[in-house]
């Protein structure tokens, strides 16, 4: 049942007084084993933003000059994809209000709210907003200056930039604000910049037929079930959640609030209060930061972490359900790279644009920073005990592109080719079994790659 749902019910019978216990003094390190920072109060919908300057790339070596790149990138900032959290927010609200129960804080939540879903409304909810147009409008800008004389030579010799989308309207407007910016960046690209393609079995895989093992473990998997009801059984999460509502009602309708309904009018909060800076533009008012604690906040993240961590990433040690269907689109950035080497492709550039589901499990199919480490049996995902973050794994925009260069050896031997990685714009190293040209380096082998990024 959504939170959304569960909070209607629990409006719907007669209250009970089941007053939860406040939880002191307790800490955001006490929460969740780690202080938080900034992001972690926002998981997934955290809005992008590059994690390294590109002064601090490394050079390719000696005689080497770039000839393609490609990208896996991950839809902009959005709006949410419905109004039901906000409705159940406001429908509590209302309530409260009828009865005079509501704090000074909390008679200030309801206009916020409101114009929360005004904006997404009128945006159309799940819709690209303009930040999220923005964030790839300047990836693209800064791949084209990261790589000016690729992209001179695509226009000059009209070598074709391919764009593929999922289908799904964001990410069609993702590979346009992109293309955009290439097209700011260089006008000449414009005449090599193909119409972007629908491809829902690379893009958008988790969805097709193929897949129905993994939406059967969405649905009915017994351990995923049992793991996320534990961790959802936390007593601090209703700790957390009567926090929140006893800052915006008062004592007497706090005390006839089910904990049921605390926690999911705290949880429909923060999905409110995650998705308010990705409509930074179409709501400029709405301030939410006020109505949640950032402990609470990011236990509340937290929870959606453990969610995405268990249906999208690493998951279970020993399974590989929620990620070895990522296989399609690592043999495509291979085959790219490959095609291009061997000369059987001219594409010069090769921008494809998804979602958190294909990016989470390619990240954990390849080992990237943060994707390599499952949970163990008996031991549920925390921010203590894993790296894994849904603010660095998949923010909004989030992408991972690799640069293939080449060189040309004297003496009629064959060329070398050699791919960078960049994972949300940072240099980052493959995983540990593939061997860099030299120790410490980002630059990998093409051939090294194809054979250490086997997951047959």
């Amino acid at each position: 049942m959504k939170r959304t749902a569960l909070l209607s019910a629990a409006m719907t019978v007669p209250l009970t007084v089941g007053v939860l216990c406040a939880a002191g003094t307790a800490s955001a390190r006490d929460l969740t084993g780690a202080p938080h920072a900034a992001q972690d109060l926002y998981g997934t919908k955290t809005p992008y933003a590059p994690q390294e300057k590109p002064s601090r790339y490394q050079k390719p070596p000696k005689g080497f000059s770039p000839v393609f790149t490609e990208n896996v990138a991950r839809h902009g900032s959005r709006a949410m994809s419905d109004g039901e959290d906000g409705e159940a927010v406001l429908a509590l609200l209302r309530q409260a209000g009828q009865q005079g129960a509501l704090t000074e804080l909390g008679e200030e939540l309801g206009p916020q709210v409101q114009s929360l879903l005004d904006a997404a409304s009128a945006l159309g909810y799940g819709n690209l907003s303009a930040r999220g147009a923005q964030e790839h409008h300047e990836t693209a800008l800064r791949m084209e200056q990261r790589l000016p004389s690729l992209f001179g030579r695509i226009a000059a010799e009209h070598e074709p930039i391919v764009v593929e989308t999922s289908g799904v309207a964001r990410t069609v407007a993702s590979a346009e604000a992109f293309t955009r910016g290439l097209t700011e960046g260089d006008p000449a690209l414009a005449g090599v910049i193909k119409a972007p393609v629908t491809d829902k079995n690379l893009l958008y895989f988790h969805k097709q037929p193929q897949n129905a093992d993994y939406q059967a473990y969405l649905a009915s998997d017994p351990e995923l079930a049992t793991v996320l009801a534990k961790i959802d059984a936390d007593p601090r999460t209703g700790e957390a959640a009567h926090r929140v509502v006893a800052r915006l009602f008062h004592r007497d309708f706090v005390a006839a609030l089910p904990a049921a309904a605390q926690v999911s009018f705290a949880r429909s909060l923060h999905q409110l209060f995650a998705a308010a800076p990705d409509l930074s533009v179409e709501a400029p008012d709405v301030d939410l930061t006020r109505f949640l604690a950032p402990r609470d906040a990011q236990w509340f993240a937290y929870l959606d972490d453990a969610e995405e961590f268990y249906q999208k990433g690493p998951a279970f040690s020993g399974r590989t359900i929620t990620y070895r269907m990522a296989g399609v689109l690592l043999d495509d950035l291979l085959a790219q790279a490959r095609a291009k080497a061997d000369g059987s492709s001219d594409k010069g550039a090769v921008l494809r644009f998804t979602h958190a589901e294909e990016i989470e499990p390619l990240a954990a199919l390849m080992g990237l920073p943060g994707s390599t480490e499952p949970a163990g049996p008996g031991t549920p995902y925390t921010y203590r005990n894993n790296p894994w973050r849904g603010a660095d794994v998949s923010p909004m925009g989030a992408n991972i592109q690799w640069d293939l260069f080449t060189n040309k050896p004297a003496d009629g031997k064959p060329a070398d080719y050699l791919v960078r990685m960049l994972y949300n714009e940072k240099e980052t190293a493959f995983k540990a079994s593939c061997k860099p040209v030299t120790r410490g380096s980002h630059f990998y082998d093409l051939n090294e790659l194809q054979r250490c990024l086997g997951h047959g």
